[in-house]
């Protein structure tokens, strides 16, 4: 396990006291709570930005979409087949 860090946040009382029994709901301490929720936004920024860095890869590579135009342009507007 990594070295911990003590830190200090301050939040409303009221704010306190709920998260305190919230913590206690599910067994676990305040600080270990807090921990959580801060390893879980890390993580899912990390993911996001991982996420788009390679969807940037993929639009400067660009997709091939096997499209070829048409010979003439009165091949997209033929007349004579709405008849």
């Amino acid at each position: 396990m990594e070295k911990a860090t003590n830190i200090t946040v301050k939040v409303d009382a009221a704010l306190a006291k709920e998260a305190k029994v919230l913590a206690a709901r599910r067994g676990t301490s305040l600080s270990r709570l807090v921990a959580e929720q801060l390893e879980t936004l890390v993580h899912d920024d990390q993911a996001y930005a991982a996420a788009s860095r390679r969807a940037m890869r993929r639009l400067k590579r660009g997709f091939d979409l096997e499209w070829e135009p048409a010979e003439e342009r009165s091949m997209l507007h033929d007349r004579e087949s709405l008849r």
